[in-house]
Order: C-alpha cells, then sequence, then structure tokens
C-alpha cells in the first residue's frame, strides 16, 4: 500500500494543486503528482460544507454548479450533461443554442419506497433558482420543481464524464456514464451526430429491488408553422419536424435503448396550461408504464420506460443512445468570389483540395447554404441510429482506449486537466465540418450563433489540438487557406466563405495568420510524413510567402513593418517583436521545406539573417521584444485612411495620432504574444530562430509584469469577466518601462485563457516550469466550476478555439513529438521521467522516459518509428 500521507505532504510541499505556490524549476517529481487523482472526501461528508477541489478530481458541492460536459460529435452538434446529471446545452440545429434546456430528463420510480420516485439528477445550481430566461414568470413548465437526488459528484475522462447520484432515499447506488465517440485519427467516426448516456442501479441492499426507468422529452424539435410528429423505433421513439424553411428547419432526433423490454408512450396527455408535463410526471411518480401509440402530429413530449428488477449485489444499466438530423441551413458567410480560370498548381495557384492531393475532401457540392458533413454519409435519421446501434461497442471500446492513454499520464494533474477540458472544444458548435469534409469553424460560439466566422487564422494559429489528433482534417484547414482563399498574387483572407468558395479580396489579410499558415505547412508535413503533398502544395506557399515579403516588408530589412492585422483586429504600424517572430518562424519553415524540395532559398537566408540581427537588437530593450512605432517612413502613409475595424478617427483621434502616433498600438509593452511567433515555431518542431536567451528574458519579464495574483486594483474598461477581481490572470500587456499609450491596441487590458496557456507552455518549455504551472494554475482556478464551467474556457464567445493552445504542454514539458518525415521520436524532458499521450497521423499510444531511455506504448494504429532522439541525442529505444 502506498504511503499517501507522505505523498501529499510532498505535494503541498511542492505546491502541485494549490493555487500560486512555487516550484523549482525542471526537478518536480511527476511520479508523485499522482497522488492528486485520487477520489475527493466522500460526499456524504461534505454536504454544507465548503469542499476545496484538487485538479483533475471530481467536481463536487459548488464546483458542480456551472459544469456542463459537451456530448457529440466534431462539427456535428451537441448536447451538455450538467455536473448535476441534468441535460441542457441543446445544440443539434447546426448552430449554438447555449443554456438550452428544452426539457429532456430521465427519472427512476423504486417500487415500495416512500420518496422512491426523483429526477436522476442531483440538486438544483442557485444560478438556476433565478438567472435563467422566464425567471420572473417563475421558469414555467421547468423540470427544476422535480424531486431529485440530494447530492451529486462528477469526473471527467474526457471524452467520457462519470456522475455519481447519491440519496438516502433510495436503496440503490446510481451512476451515469455520458459520452460521444472520440478516437484519434479517425476522422469520420469522431464527427457522428449522436451521444449516448448511459445510467448504472447497483442493488447494494440484501433485498430485490423493482424500478422503472424513464428517458423523457417534452416537444423541443416542433415549429409553430411547420409540422412534426414522433414515430415508432426500435426500443424508442423518432421525432420528426419539418421546420418551416425561415426560422427553423428539418430535424430528426432519435432516443433509444439497449433493452428488449422497453416501452415508449408516443404521445403525452394533451391538454392546457401544464397538463402534458404533470401527467407525464404524475406516471413517473406513480410507477406506471404508459403506452401511447405514435399520433399524426403536436405530441407535447414522448417518454419512454424500461422496467426492470436488481437482486442484491447485481447491476442493471440502461444504455439512451441519441442520434440527431439536421441536413438543411441557411448558413452562409462571405461574399463569393470567382474562380482562378487557368491556374496552374504548378506555378502556385489551387483552386480546390485535389489540387494538392487531398483528393479526400473534393466531393462535388455547389449548394448556397452550409451542409453538414454527415448528411454526405448518411441519408437520414434511420441510417444514423443504425450505425451507431451497430456499432456502439466498438466506438466505446475504441475510446477508451484514447481516454486510458491519455489518462495514463504522469504529467501535473493541472496539465492533464487542462488540456482534457478543451478537448470539449472540439465537440462543440465552434468546429464544423461542411458537406465535402472539410473543417470550417467559428472562433467560439455566442449564445445562438457562431461567434467570428470562417475558421479565422490568426485565432486557429494557437490550437495544438486537431494538427496531432486529427492531422488530416487539419491539412483541410491548409487547402481552404491556399486554395480558395489565396488570390493569384498570395493574398490570403483570413476568414473562409461557408459554404468554402472563391472569396473576395477585399481587406487587409492577417499578418499573423498568414505567416503562421507557412508555419503550419511545414508542421503539417512532418506529422503526416506526405511528402507528395508539400511537392504539390509548396509552390501556394512561395507565393504566399513572397506575398508577406513585398507587402510587409517591401525594404528588405528582415521585419514586417508596413501596417499588418493581426488577432487583436487591428493594424500595428511599424515593426515588433511580435509579428517579426512569425515572420522569422515563417522564412525558417520556408527555408527548410525548399531545401528538402531542392529549391533555390538563399535570398531567404538573407532575409532570415537580417530579421535575426533586427530583432535582437533593434526590438529588444534589454528585458522583452517592443514595438517601434512607424507611420511616417512606410508606403503607407495616412493610418486615418486604411481600411480597419473600428479604427475611424475622430477629431480627436487624429488630434491623438499626431501626438503619440496611430491608434491600438503597443510600442514600449511588455506583450505577452511578444514572441508568439517562436512559441509556435517550436510546436511545429523548428528550433528557435532568435536567441533563445533573449526569448527566455521575455518569457520572465511576461511573468513578472503581465502575471497578476490579484486582480482588484486592476483597471480594465474593456472586456473584464474573463479575470476580475481577487481572481488572478495574465494579461495581454503591460507597460512597467511607461510609454503606455492614451488607447493602447484592443484588448490589452483583458485576460485570455488561450494566451495564459501558450504563456505557460512556452516557460515549461525554456525550462521556467514552475512559473509555467502557476499561470496554468490561475487560469483553471477560474474555471473550477464554481463561476465559469470548466469544459467552456471563452473569450469571444464560448468554447474558444485559441484555448486549444493548452494541447502544447504535453510537447512542452515532454518534448515528445514523432517527425514521420524522418522516422524520428524526439524527446526533450523538462522534468526527469514520464509517461505521456501521443498521437500522430497513423495511431496513437504513450511514451514514457526512465533514466533517460524511452519506450514507446503504441494502443491504437501504428507508429514506424526507426530511432529515437533525447535531448539531441540519438538513444535505444522499445516499442511495447
Amino acid at each position: 500500500m502506498e504511503d499517501k500521507k507522505g505523498r501529499r505532504s510532498f505535494l503541498k510541499k511542492v505546491g502541485v494543486g494549490g493555487a500560486m505556490a512555487m516550484m523549482p524549476a525542471a526537478v518536480i517529481n511527476i511520479a508523485d503528482a499522482k497522488t492528486l487523482d485520487e477520489p475527493a472526501e466522500d460526499i456524504n461528508d461534505t454536504l454544507g460544507k465548503p469542499v476545496k477541489r484538487a485538479y483533475n478530481t471530481a467536481y463536487t458541492g459548488d464546483h458542480l454548479n456551472r459544469v456542463a460536459f459537451p456530448i457529440g460529435g466534431m462539427g456535428a452538434g451537441m448536447f451538455c450533461l450538467e455536473g448535476t446529471g441534468a441535460v441542457s446545452h441543446v445544440s443539434i440545429r447546426n448552430k449554438p443554442d447555449i443554456f438550452n434546456e428544452p426539457g429532456i430528463f430521465a427519472a427512476i420510480h423504486v417500487k415500495g419506497v416512500a420518496r422512491g420516485a426523483k429526477l436522476l439528477e442531483g440538486p438544483v445550481p442557485d444560478w438556476k433558482k433565478f438567472g435563467l430566461r422566464d425567471a420572473g414568470n417563475g421558469l414555467t413548465g421547468s423540470t427544476t420543481g422535480l424531486p431529485r437526488f440530494h447530492a451529486a459528484e462528477f469526473k471527467t475522462e474526457f471524452p467520457f464524464c462519470h456522475i455519481k447520484l447519491i440519496d438516502q432515499d433510495i436503496p440503490l447506488s446510481v451512476g451515469i456514464t455520458g459520452w460521444s465517440p472520440f478516437i484519434p485519427t479517425d476522422d469520420d467516426n469522431s464527427s457522428l451526430p449522436v451521444g449516448a448516456i448511459e445510467y448504472q442501479f447497483t442493488n447494494t441492499g440484501t433485498s430485490k429491488v423493482s424500478a422503472v426507468f424513464s428517458f423523457n422529452a417534452r416537444n423541443f424539435w416542433g415549429d409553430a408553422k411547420g409540422k412534426d410528429a414522433v414515430l415508432p423505433a426500435k426500443n424508442g421513439f423518432t421525432a420528426t419536424a419539418t421546420g418551416n424553411g425561415e426560422t427553423s428547419f428539418p430535424l430528426d432526433f432519435t432516443v433509444f435503448t439497449d433493452d428488449d423490454h422497453t416501452v415508449v408512450d408516443h404521445c403525452w396527455f394533451r391538454g392546457g396550461w401544464w397538463d402534458p408535463f404533470t401527467m407525464a410526471w404524475n406516471a413517473i411518480k406513480d410507477g406506471r408504464v404508459v403506452n401511447n401509440p405514435a399520433v399524426p402530429a403536436n405530441a407535447p413530449g414522448a417518454s419512454l420506460y424500461v422496467p426492470f428488477d436488481v437482486a442484491p449485489g447485481k447491476q442493471k444499466t440502461i444504455k439512451v443512445m441519441l442520434a440527431w438530423y439536421s441536413p438543411e441551413t441557411r448558413l452562409t458567410f462571405g461574399t463569393p468570389g470567382k474562380k482562378k480560370e487557368g491556374c496552374d498548381p504548378a506555378s502556385g495557384c489551387c483552386n480546390s483540395p485535389a489540387d494538392i492531393g487531398l483528393d479526400k475532401y473534393d466531393k462535388d457540392f455547389d449548394g448556397k447554404f452550409y451542409k453538414p458533413w454527415y448528411s454526405s454519409r448518411f441519408g437520414n435519421i434511420d441510417s444514423v441510429s443504425s450505425y451507431w446501434r451497430q456499432n456502439y461497442n466498438d466506438l466505446r471500446a475504441k475510446s477508451r482506449l484514447f481516454t486510458k492513454a491519455f489518462y495514463a499520464s504522469t504529467l501535473p494533474p493541472e496539465v492533464i486537466e487542462a488540456v482534457a477540458c478543451n478537448l470539449s472544444i472540439l465537440k462543440s458548435p465552434t468546429v464544423m465540418r461542411q458537406y465535402d469534409g472539410r473543417l470550417w469553424n467559428f472562433e467560439g460560439c455566442g449564445d445562438d450563433s457562431g461567434c467570428c466566422h470562417g475558421s479565422c487564422t490568426h485565432v486557429w494559429n494557437y490550437a495544438q489540438a486537431i494538427p496531432h489528433l486529427f492531422p488530416a482534417l487539419e491539412r483541410s484547414l491548409r487547402a481552404t487557406e491556399f486554395c480558395e482563399d489565396q488570390s493569384e498574387d498570395g493574398h490570403q483572407t483570413f476568414r473562409a466563405n461557408l459554404p468554402i468558395n472563391p472569396v473576395t479580396h477585399d481587406f487587409h489579410s492577417a499578418a499573423d495568420g498568414q505567416l503562421g499558415g507557412i508555419m503550419k505547412v511545414y508542421r503539417d508535413w512532418r506529422i503526416s510524413g506526405d511528402n507528395e503533398w508539400l511537392k504539390k502544395i509548396f509552390p501556394m506557399v512561395k507565393v504566399s510567402m513572397d506575398y508577406c515579403i513585398k507587402t510587409w516588408d517591401p525594404r528588405h530589412k528582415g521585419v514586417i513593418e508596413e501596417p499588418h492585422h493581426n488577432t487583436y483586429d487591428i493594424e500595428f504600424w511599424g515593426a515588433d517583436g511580435m509579428h517579426t517572430s512569425f515572420y522569422l518562424g515563417a522564412l525558417q519553415s520556408f527555408i527548410a521545406m525548399g531545401g528538402f524540395l531542392k529549391q533555390d532559398v538563399g535570398a531567404y537566408r538573407e532575409l532570415q539573417a537580417k530579421g535575426k540581427a533586427m530583432i535582437e537588437n533593434t526590438l529588444y530593450n534589454g528585458e522583452f521584444f517592443i514595438q517601434e512605432i512607424n507611420y511616417t517612413s512606410l508606403n503607407a502613409k495616412d493610418p486615418s485612411k486604411e481600411k480597419s475595424y473600428g479604427g475611424e478617427y475622430s477629431k480627436e483621434a487624429e488630434a491623438l495620432l499626431h501626438t503619440e502616433g496611430p491608434k491600438y498600438q503597443y510600442g514600449k509593452g511588455c506583450l505577452s504574444d511578444g514572441v508568439l511567433g517562436a512559441w509556435i515555431g517550436r510546436m511545429c518542431g523548428l528550433e528557435d530562430v532568435i536567441d533563445s536567451k533573449k526569448i527566455n528574458s521575455h518569457l520572465q519579464s511576461v511573468y513578472k509584469y503581465n502575471f497578476k495574483t490579484d486582480l482588484s486594483e486592476h483597471a480594465n474598461p474593456q472586456r473584464p469577466s474573463f479575470a476580475l477581481g481577487n481572481e488572478a490572470g495574465l494579461l495581454l500587456c503591460t507597460w512597467p518601462k511607461g510609454g503606455k499609450l492614451s488607447l493602447p491596441f484592443v484588448y490589452s487590458d483583458e485576460v485570455w485563457t488561450g494566451i495564459e496557456h501558450q504563456v505557460a507552455s512556452h516557460l515549461m518549455l525554456t525550462s521556467n516550469v514552475a512559473q509555467g504551472l502557476n499561470v496554468l494554475r490561475a487560469s483553471r482556478n477560474r474555471y473550477d466550476g464554481k463561476v465559469r464551467n470548466p469544459f467552456n474556457e471563452y473569450e469571444c464567445g464560448h468554447w474558444y478555439a485559441r484555448a486549444l493552445s493548452s494541447y502544447g504542454y504535453l510537447q512542452a514539458l515532454t518534448g515528445v513529438r514523432f517527425d514521420a518525415v524522418s522516422g524520428v521520436l524526439h524527446v526533450d524532458s523538462k522534468i526527469g521521467d514520464f509517461t505521456s499521450f501521443l498521437s500522430t497521423a497513423t495511431g496513437f499510444g504513450t511514451v514514457t522516459l526512465k533514466a533517460g531511455k524511452p519506450s514507446l506504448n503504441v494502443v491504437y494504429g501504428s507508429i514506424d518509428v526507426k530511432k529515437a532522439m533525447v535531448s539531441g541525442r540519438e538513444v535505444a529505444f522499445v516499442v511495447g
């Protein structure tokens, strides 16, 4: 038996799991960190008490308040299973419907028990008592007024979540497991419009228990102007609605079980006021099994019932499977441009994925509106349901392989929590997948529509999960960027049209987005090992690289200085560290790819050398990298005449222009993203092109000046809800040496989790593990379930894509990455011995480093490792 008391003492000493404690860099005994995966205290001992939650453990008490765990497929829609077991955020009509809790609930009736009829949910969080729409009118017909279990406990093992319900009235131990398929490298099975909730009932007593389980749904699928019906399905029902083609669209929603004793009520009692819901509850309360046939239209709701007996010591599991099908939308974004005529891919012009060898994504589709990918594979709800039913066990087993491999990690629990929680973004309506299979994403989700359309290149730069987990899907984004979104002269639009088609080039390219795209081509090549793809896309990459040079560095200084649009939705004027780090990373990537293809890259090497000298001298103030604001000696002379978001110049702004320069710059500030290009470069497998000591100095400055343990006295007139009051967080920028402008760049006073993860993982990568963990903990402490949902890091909308930068923690701490071009497994640990997850283009598993020797355990697919390099030195390795 392990000495857990001693391990807790060690963890307390080094600060793992604490809020702000410092830790010695690179000497953490990560194996001991597994202590924090121990179960929380017995929930009966914590009722009514404040619960201090350790990272990567169960959510209980107040920590359950905001927990909502997404279930669904990539680009297929979702519903959430809350910490209490409630179903909410039902978003299955190709758009977000945040906080939509339409009246889907499970219940149990235990026969012979005085208070034996309850919803299979824990207590209602206080904010739901008065905080939802219609609260002032009493939450008409809400399920919140029904009896439920007295306590709940929620734990996640992505893509699974587990809920334990506790109530002394019920003579059963009750557990709930929610999940949907998630199998790295298996794009299609991870994109199904399905989900499941499994209910487990265990008889811990000495006598048989007889009960009736029910799963119920109020009619949320119908529309006043359309037609709807509830039809029979094997062991369940299918709710169908035609939609009206204006405000709602066709929807089929199927619920069924794996139990052949299932009985279905296809039509709740029809009447006024709350008659249908009241009668549905009466049936549950009385333990009746209602068997009503289907009706042609307007059923107020439907239920399925499973009567069962459980002998002492036995368990009954009821699997509720959900599937949906909504093939039509009126979704469209952007103004279609003209297809490029006479386009020759060999000369740097492409129109479709097939032009660069991605034939899989070249399905014929010329529809005016978005259609989800699953509608190209499944013709109707019956085919979806049939596939889900027939492949359920196989998909579950493969998803469990991922879970077991991922959670076998010995990395700090806050790291595992941050990575896993943000993988839920991939199941949210932020991610979409159009008819031909290509990804097309929002930046995040508004409450009822996507937020910031078009797979925005400068936001998705940060996202490191999809390239490793689903590399083919990631390369579909490159196809859009370099084909439909790139003009013949190399201008790249940073927001793709929907459906994906040629764009109009009527706004700035985003410098960070376009330069980052060149770096991502390099990364995707090394991950895929597809030399033929590189050969085909490289001419387009060259056109893009040359455009970047002539547009932002026309004098060939090696720095980005002409006004350059970026992720802060404004333009920087003059050279700055952030974008020059991108420029150098793009040049480094281009040189490496061109060299492999035996292209002449001499001129690009010269530019890179100039840029390195400029950023290390002119743009470095001895502590951190800055911006040299300039608008008088550029090709672009007048900021007030430039097209920009929110960049109009009033008379007051014109006065500022003459005294301080253009609006929205950072000048002498310490920018958290100040060497972002260097971080992305390392994530792409490149070595530092900027002096590593100066990169380290910049990161140390960011930690010193921008990381605040208490924001109570911080003035933020912008968007404060991301972090405020006595919360800790990493500010986007500070001016420790003075020089803050009257109107610094937009968002500068805010805290974004995506940048916190980027900076924290870069700190870890540069052996500043303690500081990186502190920044990470500040982020996760804000998302502990009390006030914010642990599975929804938001920025410009819910489930914001930038937070997928958290996947970078795996590589930052371990240095583990597989180069499929060379067949080399790289390891560069900052934490001593470890076990960590690895996903490649062909399979996934775990990598273990012990006493300097790596071993690889492949649990799905294959990974063809030819040699291993540990800290740059070739070593012997073992494949399990």
